[in-house]
């Protein structure tokens, strides 16, 4: 299963980037996690599953840059679980 999730990522984007772009997505991912945070303290929905989806989506690939699998694999479980929710927001809105 890691390598057809692997072969997804290496499809869709750069299997290399430099530091300085890994180093903004990161600090992206993180500006998402604290506002994701604040959307679940307040009570935001569904504004808390649109921040959390990117920030998965990001940790997932820069977990894959590094070959971090268990940080790559609990990020795809928490994106499967967000994209569950958020197709089901608009199905029922």
């Amino acid at each position: 299963m890691d390598s057809l999730v692997n072969s997804f990522f290496r499809l869709l984007l750069p299997s290399k980037i430099s530091q300085k772009t890994e180093k903004i997505l990161k600090d992206i991912a993180l500006l998402l996690g604290i506002l994701s945070a604040i959307a679940i303290i307040f009570d935001w929905y569904p504004l808390t599953m649109f921040l959390s989806f990117p920030f998965c989506l990001i940790w997932i690939y820069c977990a894959w840059l590094h070959t971090e699998p268990q940080l790559k694999w609990v990020n795809l479980i928490f994106l499967l679980i967000y994209f569950f929710g958020i197709t089901r927001y608009f199905l029922e809105t």
